[in-house]
């Protein structure tokens, strides 16, 4: 079946089963390999994309149930603040889960500008990781923020 839809700001059409799940098709279909697959049960976290501005688990979502919507990866951080203040706090160890991370904070931030830390770890609690970086984790995102605040003000 083909699926069209929108990732990072682009429209593709799909030809996939319309209960692949959506984390193949990004990863094997569109080579957009930086999502992760973790655990596959929507529990952990590594997989997370933004769907129509909200954080959402892609390995078990149906390519079927995203038609028409729109989907950002990972790898439309390249040029958003968040990328940046991820390399400037070091935040991550392994850097597996880091991916998921950085959109559920995208979307947290474009949802809110001004979070509190208290927001922001309420956020990453769908996430499993808590490695020894999630005080960094934690800073980039209020690092991020801050740039996205100035920025506003511009």
């Amino acid at each position: 079946m083909s699926i069209e839809l929108t990732v990072n700001g682009q429209t593709v059409s799909v030809q996939a089963a319309g209960d692949t799940p959506l984390l193949d098709v990004l990863r094997n279909h569109l080579e957009l390999k930086g999502s992760r697959y973790g655990c596959g049960l929507e529990q952990c976290g590594s997989c997370m994309v933004v769907i129509d501005g909200k954080a959402e688990y892609s390995c078990a979502k149906d390519v079927s149930t995203v038609a028409g919507r729109r989907v950002e990866t990972v790898e439309s951080l390249l040029d958003h603040p968040l990328h940046q203040a991820f390399l400037d706090e070091q935040a991550g160890q392994c850097a597996y889960c880091v991916s998921g991370i950085m959109m559920t904070a995208k979307a947290l931030l474009d949802a809110n500008k001004s979070p509190t830390r208290d927001q922001i770890v309420a956020a990453l609690d769908s996430h499993l990781c808590r490695c020894g970086a999630h005080p960094r984790i934690i800073r980039a995102i209020e690092r991020a923020a801050n740039v996205l605040r100035e920025g506003a003000r511009s």
